[in-house]
Formats: structure tokens, C-alpha cells, sequence
């Protein structure tokens, strides 16, 4: 029988990087449910709030703690939630200002692209969080 090669698992987190990446999960669900539970519609830019950039930039400074560990993948997963959110936001309003002058067009096309920003956000953290509490990586991150 050959022996297959054994890959070593990846080390385990320390529990404060746990606990850290509980609280940017936290602050990235409060900066996307809050104010569309206020407002009553989805926001232009989802995680582009104080909370929001708070949690990005905890997210950029202990993703290098991260390395090595399962949970390097959730903080790659969030810095890209965030940075895409921002990019789909930044489209919708960009389409919604050039073709208002088409019978609010625009406006509605814009709105529509908030609205799956918002919803893709909301997918993305808690498919990340229940990955999270099972203590398993993102897959393809």
C-alpha cells in the first residue's frame, strides 16, 4: 500500500483571535442590519458606516495573527464583503446618476443593485458566522 502524504492541519487560533473575529462579525452585522431595520430600505453602501470601516480595519490588522489558521479565510472572506459591498455601491449610484435623466431609470436600476448588495451582504455574513461557530474555514478562501 502506498502512503498517502499527511497534511498537517492548519494551527489552532488563539482564543482572543477567536473572540476578535466574533466582534468584527458583530460590528459588520450591526453596520449591515441596523440601519435597514431604521430606514426601512437597503442602504447605498451596506458596511460603509463607522462600524463598518471599524471592523474592516480590525479585520486588516489581525489578519496576519490569522495566518496559518482556519480562521484566515473568514478574515479574507470579510476585508472582501466589505470591499465588494463598496464597489456595488459605489455602481449603483454611479448608474443611478447617469440615467436619471431616462424617466428615473436609473434610479430604480440603482435601486435594484443596492438592493442585492444588501441582500449578498447579509448572505455572505451569516454564511460566514455559521461557519464561524462550527470552526470551519471558508471554503475557496
Amino acid at each position: 500500500m502506498a502512503d498517502l502524504p499527511v497534511t498537517p492541519a492548519p494551527d489552532a487560533p488563539s482564543p482572543s483571535l477567536v473572540s476578535t473575529t466574533l466582534v468584527v462579525y458583530l460590528l459588520f452585522g450591526i453596520a449591515a442590519v441596523v440601519p435597514l431595520l431604521a430606514h426601512g430600505f437597503p442602504l447605498v453602501l451596506p458596511l460603509f458606516g463607522v462600524l463598518g470601516i471599524v471592523a474592516v480595519v480590525i479585520a486588516y490588522v489581525k489578519r496576519s495573527d490569522a495566518a496559518g489558521t482556519w480562521l484566515a479565510s473568514h478574515y479574507r472572506w470579510l476585508i472582501r464583503t466589505f470591499w465588494f459591498s463598496l464597489l456595488w455601491g459605489v455602481i449603483g449610484g454611479i448608474i443611478a446618476a447617469l440615467l436619471w435623466w431616462l424617466l428615473l431609470l436609473g434610479v430604480l436600476i440603482g435601486y435594484g443593485i443596492w438592493i442585492a448588495t444588501t441582500i449578498w451582504v447579509l448572505y455572505r455574513l451569516i454564511r460566514g458566522y455559521l461557519l464561524f461557530k462550527e470552526n470551519r474555514p471558508v471554503p475557496g478562501m
